[in-house]
């Protein structure tokens, strides 16, 4: 199995965390959670089953926001591509509202682009992964929405004193984001494709997973510092977004928060 990531360019940076290219031949069963980034995949070869949609993802998938864990099951074969944006970032590229992709697995055919159809075509159809990274990156520096930096930057504030402090209020994230709670809210979701609460938890949510991966076992403690009312309210969220106890997790498999680790 070969499992790579990629930076950005220097210009993508803010809108790109990275990207990252699986190819094996294995069987794949894997447990994902909400990782509150939303992300383009390409299957080269052979696609990704997700048992809760009862249906292979396309060729070509958007994967938007979302508040469930699934399984990504493949039975080998795989050379797929994934771009994984920022939160916020995925708006700055597309024409349509980012609400779209909530707790969905699009076909990218399906949006009727033809520049994005022929992105596609010409990243399922290149030579090697290396030579289609650098179509995806030619293409979404050509799709940069000037117009939708000024909002993009808004969100971007407020996300950043989320990351740091779980138990911010949206009101207080709106004051960041120069907003009224009732615009920042319409602004958020535009942007993000996730009201600003249910966004919360999640960030909450990964930042717990995050704590366990760095060996925290003290799951009161968890729930003190990413911001949970009790423990008991840690492990009903913990069971909502990975269909398990914070407990039986740890026991079955590896701990991983995508959102704050830095795979670099």
């Amino acid at each position: 199995m070969s499992f790579i990531i990629y930076s950005p360019c220097r210009r993508l940076q803010p809108f790109i965390r990275y990207y990252w290219i699986l190819r094996t031949n294995e069987t794949q069963d894997v447990l994902t959670f909400p990782i509150g980034c939303p992300q383009l995949i390409f299957h080269r070869l052979t696609r990704f089953y997700i048992p809760e949609f009862e249906a292979e993802q396309a060729r070509f998938s958007i994967s938007g926001q979302v508040n469930f864990p699934a399984r990504i099951q493949s039975s080998g074969d795989v050379e797929t591509i994934v771009v994984v944006f920022y939160p916020h970032a995925i708006g700055t590229m597309f024409n349509i509202p980012v609400s779209a992709f909530y707790n969905q697995e699009i076909d990218g055919y399906s949006l009727g682009d033809k520049s994005l159809n022929i992105l596609a075509d010409d990243v399922l159809n290149a030579d090697d992964s290396q030579d289609a990274i650098k179509m995806i990156e030619k293409w979404l520096l050509s799709r940069l929405e000037e117009s939708a930096i000024y909002n993009f930057n808004r969100v971007g504030a407020s996300l950043k004193h989320l990351f740091i402090d779980n138990s911010i209020s949206v009101k207080n994230m709106a004051q960041l984001a120069c907003l009224s709670r009732k615009q920042f809210e319409r602004v958020f979701f535009n942007a993000v494709g996730m009201k600003p609460k249910e966004y919360s938890n999640v960030v909450r949510f990964q930042k717990s997973l995050w704590l366990m991966q760095n060996g925290n076992r003290d799951f009161a403690d968890i729930a003190y510092s990413c911001g949970y009312a009790d423990q008991s309210h840690f492990i009903r969220e913990c069971r909502r977004y990975s269909g398990t106890t914070p407990a039986e997790l740890l026991k079955t498999q590896p701990v991983y928060s995508d959102l704050f680790t830095s795979p670099f």
